[in-house]
C-alpha cells in the first residue's frame, strides 16, 4: 500500500445520524491550514507527490505536467489557484486526481481529511460579501465537527481553462 493510500481516511457523516433525506459524498482536503471539500465521484487517485515537469507560458498556479500511465496530467497548485501563496511541493503533500468533464488534472493539496456524507440540505450557500475572482468556485460552505468546510466547485475552479485546453495527450509508445 503506498503512503499515499494509507492515508485515505474513513468515511463519516456530518452529524453522525442517518436520515431520509438526499446525500452527496465529498473527499475533504487541507491547503493552507483551512479545508476544503470536492464531489468523491470526480476523484479518480489520490497519490503522494512525485514532482512535475514545468511547461513554458503557463499560469504561476500550473506546475507543470506528470505521466499518469500513459497519460500526460497537469498538476494544479489550488493554494496558488485561489491566490494565497504558493504550496511547498514535498513528499508530505498529496495529489488528487479528478475527472472535471473530459480532461483529468491534478490537484496539489497538503493533505486528505475525511471521506464525508453530507445531507444536500446541511450545504449553505456562500454568504453575500464582496466577490472575489475565487468565489465563484465556490458552491457552498458546511459545518463538519465544529469545523467550517468550503465546497469547491471543480468545474467553475477550472472553466476560464477550458477555452485554451485540449484534453490530455496520450504519449506514444515507442517500439
Amino acid at each position: 500500500m503506498t503512503e499515499a493510500a494509507s492515508a485515505i481516511p474513513r468515511k463519516k457523516s456530518v452529524d453522525g445520524s442517518s436520515s431520509d433525506g438526499a446525500s452527496q459524498q465529498f473527499i475533504s482536503f487541507s491547503i493552507g491550514g483551512e479545508e476544503y471539500a470536492i464531489d468523491i465521484t470526480a476523484v479518480r487517485e489520490i497519490r503522494g507527490w512525485s514532482g512535475t515537469t514545468s511547461l513554458p507560458n503557463q499560469p504561476d498556479y500550473v506546475l507543470g505536467v506528470m505521466n499518469l500511465r500513459g497519460t500526460i496530467i497537469p498538476v494544479y497548485d489550488l493554494k496558488l489557484r485561489f491566490g494565497t501563496g504558493a504550496t511547498e511541493a514535498a513528499k508530505s503533500k498529496i495529489v488528487i486526481i479528478v475527472a472535471i468533464r473530459d480532461r483529468t488534472v491534478g490537484l496539489l493539496v497538503d493533505a486528505v481529511s475525511d471521506i464525508l456524507t453530507i445531507e444536500t440540505s446541511e450545504i449553505r450557500p456562500v454568504p453575500e460579501m464582496d466577490r472575489g475572482v475565487v468565489a465563484e468556485f465556490l458552491s457552498g460552505i458546511v459545518s463538519v465537527d465544529g469545523t467550517m468546510v468550503v465546497v469547491l466547485s471543480l468545474e467553475h475552479l477550472f472553466q476560464r481553462d477550458y477555452a485554451d485546453a485540449s484534453p490530455e495527450i496520450e504519449v506514444a509508445s515507442v517500439q
